[in-house]
């Protein structure tokens, strides 16, 4: 044991709950791709060899979930082991509450580096204080993405042979633009899209260059891990590969159905890690804090900070085949269009929506909207309003997409696309009010105000820091 882990376990009351093994911790993210795209989740389209790799060699998460489908609320959930409402970032462009404690905080005194490469995109910079690790890019818009460089994450890894790693990897891959990668290769018209998507040429050849950026991304995954085996120390990491949200199609990112909220995870650690197995453990964004904070041999519990999420540890290693009973989501929609906050809950098989302004109509920006001063990087949409008049199919996803009523209620289990709505059906009633009641508790202990949480002087005061809810301790 080194002298900092030694100075570490007094500090968290004695040697006897810290392991001398701590192991290096490799967080590898992808932007915005939709899980079940994945080959590993079903997928029929995209080709990931390294990915399938990966999960051959590890432990495949079939029910993981974060909480806000939007980039800088769950990475900011990732990093801090707490829901949005309680690090404060429960809005995209936002900011964590200043005192907010992160991996940085957790784990440097148990002996870690703790670095972040490509995208950050949390703040302020006080609650997250990684180390700058480069050679990734940082902008997730720029087209292209800028060429990537190995150099200073083979440095960061093979640095210290004594002290461990913690390194997040942040691609910015597939997000859109969508101009990365070989999309010859994606011929559109035989493509099989997915139930949410609908059938336009246009959606086709976009749905076609996102998959190129999922094959491009799954190729920087591919030279990661070489680069770690490379080290020397492949056996002693654990990876955890995540896919974030969902991708920037409609029904995926910036809202709560399971095709948004649901993130691919898959993690290795040789020797401690089943390979090539699978779980239905329900685990969320927030528990990966607590559970790098017991593997590094510290105590969740004398984290300094309230976290959210509880350790999986004992899924990693095979003891336990359950975590979580469900997994929640919020969504707050300023400042990426008018209000429409949504809340939700699963318990991995059914999941129950509550929409808290039905009334309204749900206006993305980005996905529906062109102001006229830059490129139109998701032309797909106008193409399904234009056809939605002649196509009942396509009409039912734009008015799904903007229209929805006050609760909804899936199967999901076997309705992946959640095109069923059981909310009215008396069948359901029972499942509906046990996952609504859940729902209650829920925001009720994250001091969830709902509506008010989707304003304009929320968001401002977020992005301030400022506390306008305050979570139950």
């Amino acid at each position: 044991m080194n002298l900092r882990l030694l100075i570490a376990s007094l500090l968290l009351g004695g040697s006897a709950t810290v392991i001398s093994a701590q192991p290096n911790l490799l967080i590898i993210m992808a932007d915005d791709c939709t899980f079940s795209d994945l080959p590993v989740y079903g997928g029929e389209n995209a080709k990931t060899p390294n990915i399938d790799r990966l999960a051959a060699e590890g432990l495949v998460f079939n029910k993981a979930y974060l909480t806000e489908a939007m980039c800088q609320p769950c990475r900011a959930e990732l990093y801090t082991g707490q829901y949005p409402m309680r690090n404060g970032c429960a809005w995209n462009h936002s900011a964590s509450h200043p005192e907010t404690k992160s991996l940085p905080h957790h784990l440097e005194p148990l002996g870690y580096r703790v670095g972040i490469a490509g995208k950050v995109h949390v703040k302020p910079d006080p609650a997250f204080p990684f180390e700058d690790v480069g050679g990734f890019d940082k902008s997730c818009v720029r087209a292209p993405t800028q060429a990537h460089d190995m150099e200073a994450v083979k440095e960061f890894i093979s640095r210290d042979a004594e002290n461990p790693f913690c390194l997040t990897i942040a691609l910015v891959d597939p997000h859109v633009p969508w101009v990365m990668g070989d999309a010859s290769q994606y011929k559109p018209k035989k493509l099989k899209l997915p139930p949410h998507l609908a059938d336009t040429a246009m959606t086709r050849e976009d749905f076609s260059r996102y998959l190129a950026e999922i094959t491009y991304m799954d190729g920087q995954v591919g030279e990661i891990l070489a680069a770690l085996e490379a080290s020397g120390k492949a056996e002693d990491t654990l990876v955890l590969f995540t896919s974030e949200q969902g991708s920037q199609f409609p029904g995926c990112k910036w809202t709560q159905w399971d095709v948004g909220v649901h993130t691919a995870m898959i993690a290795r650690w040789p020797g401690n890690v089943a390979t090539d197995e699978r779980t239905d453990a329900i685990v969320q964004y927030c528990d990966v804090v607590p559970t790098f904070i017991e593997l590094a041999g510290g105590d969740p519990a004398k984290a300094g900070a309230k976290l959210d999420g509880k350790s999986f540890s004992k899924v990693l290693r095979g003891e336990s085949a359950s975590h979580r009973d469900f997994a929640f989501g919020c969504h707050n929609n300023i400042p990426e269009g008018p209000a429409y906050p949504v809340r939700t809950v699963t318990n991995g098989e059914y999941r129950y929506i509550r929409n808290l302004l039905p009334d309204e109509i749900y206006i993305e920006k980005h996905l529906m909207g062109y102001d006229g001063t830059k490129p139109l990087t998701n032309a797909y949409w106008a193409t399904w309003v234009a056809t939605a008049w002649e196509n009942p199919a396509t009409y039912n996803l734009v008015k799904r997409y903007t229209h929805r009523p006050a609760e909804e209620l899936y199967h999901t289990a076997y309705d992946p696309g959640e095109m069923t709505n059981l909310a009215t059906d008396p069948k359901y009633a029972e499942m509906k009010a046990t996952l609504s009641g859940e729902l209650d508790r829920w925001l009720a202990e994250q001091g969830d105000p709902g509506i008010p949480q989707d304003t304009h002087e929320a968001h401002q005061a977020a992005k301030k820091g400022e506390h306008l809810y305050t979570p139950q301790d």
